[in-house]
């Protein structure tokens, strides 16, 4: 199979191609290790994100999930009805609500996730540790650069290892 090189001009369409399609695989298994508990995505990554950072504004739990406004409040009432998070006004500033985990969602997020990063390891299994490395490298740098192309700013919230809990808005491809 001949491999594409960087002169060709359709290069830059596989790779798109080829990173959706790459996506969409680990995605059905973050679904299929989290759908068990009653949970979508973005409820995960709500919950996950309270998890590893604590109480967060709700604006900053959107931006690491990358949601949109109105799905977080749709998202966030959702989980405050399930017990799962609370909301409460900053002392700091009243425009500002912060959400934090109830004891109830600290234990549900901690059943969940050890599990969750196994299935993400597995989904990643396929490249060995140097691999997946280099390619955190190289997609923190096509996120950034595609986003700086577009004048907007990305920022990756790893958390010092791979953010299972983030959604990031793919093309969908045939």
């Amino acid at each position: 199979m001949m491999q594409p090189t960087i002169d060709r001009p359709d290069t830059a369409l596989k790779l798109w191609v080829v990173l959706a399609r790459a996506f969409d695989a680990v995605e059905r298994h973050s679904r299929a290790s989290i759908a068990r508990f009653g949970l979508g995505t973005t409820e995960f990554g709500v919950l996950e994100a309270l998890y590893h950072k604590g109480e967060l504004p709700v604006c900053e739990v959107r931006r690491r999930i990358l949601i949109e406004s109105g799905s977080t409040t749709y998202v966030v009432d959702k989980l405050a009805a399930r017990g799962l998070v609370r909301r409460r006004p900053s002392g700091a500033d009243r425009r500002v609500t912060l959400l934090a985990l109830t004891p109830a969602g600290r234990r549900l997020i901690g059943r969940i996730f050890p599990p969750h990063a196994d299935a993400m390891r597995r989904a990643v299994g396929a490249l060995s540790p140097r691999d997946r490395a280099q390619a955190l490298r190289l997609l923190r740098t096509l996120g950034t650069g595609a986003a700086e192309r577009l004048g907007t700013k990305e920022e990756y919230h790893d958390h010092g290892e791979t953010q299972p809990g983030a959604r990031p808005r793919r093309p969908r491809v045939a």
